[in-house]
């Protein structure tokens, strides 16, 4: 069982890494991993194990598990006999924390732990006693509560923040005004009455969070400002009994500006979570349902499998389903990134939480909740968002040894100050600063915030990737293996040509196609389809003595004519003999595709060509991929003399033609031996094996469960194009990712030596401290402004 538990106190890299390996310790833990930026524990759990674990091990290592509200509508409670035994039922599933059942409402209110008790776990609860329970209409979910509760916080530290700096600006003032000719300096007195509320008010977040940390036997970036900070106000208030320098300003304004930092910080990784966000945004909370001849509103919790669901014109589409009635278009760019809106009429599929327009429709519900596309689409973003790239847990490694690195710089610092006969003061002031100007919380996220970032503008624009791990490796794909039918092609056969016999029995192409058509009207073959869909909005006359001829053809009688479609060789059997138009349209057919020869009473009437044909972005898609540096193969178990015309057609150079479904994984593994990085591209069950055998899987939505379920990489609309943009987005967030590690890095690397040096002030170390938090997630966020190819 895998569970995503919100966690609250984390600062920085080093709370997220110790609290990693306090939940590894964990009795029953089998894998956990701690998102920072999202503020988010992901743990698997062995089998047997209960959740109540996670909630003991996160408080003992000095976090908090927070508590959400839960509301349900409870059914057949009749006194207070009834709700006592809900309530008592409620508070006995493990995780929560209280319950209460108002009868006169009939509704049950529950707090309880984050991430650890779900709303079905309740609903059983209440089922288990015998009445009935329902997620009330309007409750808000996790989410909304937990905007609420982070926009409490936003207001408390803004006007913690506002009074810090108002207190520390008389401070700081001197410093500013002297280059400018002014001299004035506040009275000892003053200066402690104004540093003393900053210290120990606005300050008490940093001791109280590192004295968890230490207590949990690990140090944080709190435990570093708090040290700094308090030895400088520790040396004020012993030169101030003896008459010397004082320093209040920089202890204030040190920890006025890390609050303005963290503040800075929490709204720009804010917008890292916009993607998921949106996605969210478009689930509708109600739907009408036909039920016993009249439409009822209900929770689209409530919808049930095979229902039928009524969705006017402007409104969202509540469930995944199958149009019954009704034609309209509906906008699915938020779903599956496609810009314009498509027409969906009776047996189309439709995807819940997308926008219907002008039509009235009635929809036969195939998946809801937890199953329907968009939920799925959701938790695929979210997990990706919450795994760590292969290159983060190098960063946890480096985060758990910082600070106490750090803290030894700051003695040594403070030791060899001291021992080439510097004053206390100055040794003091160069410890301090080595202290404040350390950050950890850059490198910590560096890495998640571009992670977060770069797969939410995967997924608005239709490309869905399943973990970290997966897009750091699509950056490096230097060869992408497409599967040719149902990924370059449409997987399906269309009508390619007509060739018209010279002088013969028909006037005209449109007659021809006519002829044709009406004739496979008694055919289930997939070629009757392509003939039958080409001459669609045409009346066909109806067909008589239909008659099919195991590998020749058909023949039938249309309109009182003997008409067969088969092929050439059927034809040649029959004594009929092409002229040489028709023979080249026969040979180019079948470098395409097939052809049927077309007879009516006896004479040639023309040449059908069918074939798959291409994908509108197919030929796009390859230019794109090669215009990024990546080979192109195309791999196909059609015939060499097909695939060659198709990738001719699509501008494809390397061609694998006629491998068998089983043998595809090791021409993939062949690629892999050359010291390739493959991608494979394949929507069908026989792609499944060389899309795990590649580096990086991509499956089309349009495909099979079982190619979806296998590959890394979800293109959520049947569109090669998005291929290169997968690896486009890829690129960018590596890029990021890279460009932020370098920054966290070569900030640290520069800026603690300087420090040590006593060349900054505790004051431009702390500033410097706190810009380098915000300027590694506001880097990130400039993913934003990537765009896919594929509109």
């Amino acid at each position: 069982m895998q569970l995503r538990v919100p966690v609250e106190g984390m600062t920085c890299a080093s709370c997220s890494a110790r609290l990693e390996k306090a939940l590894g310790r964990a009795e029953g833990v089998a894998e956990a991993s701690v998102d920072l930026a999202r503020e988010l524990a992901t743990v698997r759990l062995a089998e047997g194990a209960t959740p109540l674990v996670l909630v003991d091990a996160i408080e003992a290592a000095g976090f908090e598990v927070p508590t959400v509200t839960h509301s349900l509508d409870i059914g057949g409670m009749t006194c207070a006999s009834c709700s006592g035994r809900v309530e008592a039922a409620l508070r006995k599933v493990p995780g929560v924390v209280t319950a209460q059942v108002n009868l006169a409402s009939e509704r049950a209110t529950v707090a309880a732990r984050a991430g650890v008790v779900t709303m079905g776990d309740l609903v059983e609860a209440v089922q288990a006693t015998g009445y009935e329970a329902f997620p009330a209409t309007d409750a808000r979910d996790a989410r909304a509560e937990r905007d609420a509760r982070e926009a409490a916080r936003d207001r408390r530290d803004l006007l913690m923040l506002v009074g810090s700096a108002l207190l520390t600006l008389p401070l700081v003032a001197p410093m500013v005004l002297m280059p400018l000719g002014v001299h004035w300096m506040p009275p000892g007195w003053l200066q402690l009455l104004l540093a003393l509320p900053v210290q120990l008010v606005a300050g008490s977040r940093f001791y109280v969070a590192g004295f968890k940390a230490l207590r949990a036997g690990s140090a944080n970036m709190d435990v570093l400002v708090a040290l700094g900070t308090s030895a400088a106000f520790g040396l004020s208030l012993w030169e101030l009994g003896r008459g010397g320098d004082l320093y209040f300003e920089s202890a204030a304004a040190v920890i006025t500006l890390v609050q303005l930092g963290k503040w800075l910080e929490r709204r720009a990784k804010r917008s890292t979570t916009r993607a998921i966000e949106a996605l969210m945004a478009l689930r509708p909370e109600t739907a009408r349902v036909e039920r016993d001849g009249s439409v009822v509103e209900v929770p689209v919790a409530a919808v049930g499998r095979g229902e039928v669901v009524v969705v006017r014109p402007g409104e969202r589409l509540p469930v995944d389903g199958v149009v019954r009635d009704g034609r309209s278009s509906v906008d699915e760019h938020m779903v599956t990134g496609e810009s314009m809106p498509v027409e969906r009429g009776p047996g189309d599929d439709v995807v819940g939480g997308t926008l219907n327009g002008e039509g009235l429709l009635r929809i036969e519900a195939v998946a809801v909740g937890e199953d329907s596309a968009l939920e799925r689409i959701i938790a695929m973003v979210e997990g990706a968002q919450a795994a760590k790239a292969p290159i983060q847990r190098t960063v946890d490694r480096v985060s758990a040894v910082f600070v106490p690195m750090v803290i030894a710089i700051a003695v040594l610092a403070l030791a060899g100050w001291l021992l080439t006969g510097h004053p206390v003061e100055a040794s003091v002031l160069a410890a301090v600063s080595v202290l404040v100007i350390a950050c950890p919380c850059a490198l910590g996220l560096a890495t998640p915030t571009a992670l977060m970032v770069g797969t939410g503008a995967a997924a608005r624009a239709g490309v869905l990737i399943r973990d970290a791990a997966a897009l750091e490796r699509a950056h490096a794909v230097d060869v992408v293996v497409l599967d040719k039918t149902g990924t370059l092609t449409e997987g399906r056969p269309a009508l390619r040509d007509l060739t018209l016999a010279a002088d013969g029995p028909v006037p005209d192409a449109a007659a021809l196609r006519r002829l044709a058509a009406a004739a496979q009207q008694g055919s289930e073959h997939p070629l009757a389809g392509a003939l039958l869909r080409a001459a669609e909005g045409t009346d066909l006359p109806p067909v008589q003595d239909f008659q099919a001829t195991a590998g020749r053809g058909i023949s039938a009688t249309v309109e009182g004519h003997a008409i067969t479609l088969g092929s050439p060789r059927w034809a040649a059997e029959r004594g009929l003999s092409l002229d040489p138009a028709l023979q080249a349209a026969v040979d180019q057919g079948q470098a395409h595709g097939t052809v049927m020869i077309v007879t009516v009473d006896d004479r040639i009437a023309g040449v059908v060509g069918v074939a798959d044909p291409p994908r509108p972005g197919a030929r796009d898609a390859v230019a794109s991929l090669r215009s990024a540096g990546v080979r192109v193969v195309m791999l196909t178990g059609d015939n060499a003399t097909t695939a060659a015309a198709v990738a001719q057609e699509l501008g494809i150079d390397e061609v694998i033609a006629e491998v068998l479904p089983g043998d595809k994984a090791d021409r993939v593994q062949a690629l892999r031996a050359e010291g390739r990085v493959v991608a494979m591209v394949g929507d069908g069950v026989n792609d499944a094996p060389a899309l795990a055998a590649a580096d990086v899987g991509f499956a089309m939505s349009s495909g099979t469960d079982v190619a979806m379920h296998t590959a890394a990489v979800t293109l959520m609309r049947a569109d090669p194009r998005l291929v290169a943009d997968a690896i486009s987005v890829s690129r960018a967030t590596t890029r990021k990712i890279h460009q932020n590690l370098f920054w966290a890095f070569v900030y640290n690397a520069i800026g603690l030596p300087l420090a040590a040096l006593g060349l900054l002030s505790p004051v431009v170390a702390g500033g410097a401290m706190a810009l380098s938090s915000v300027s590694v997630v506001s880097n990130a966020l400039l993913l934003r402004r990537w765009r896919p190819s594929a509109g």
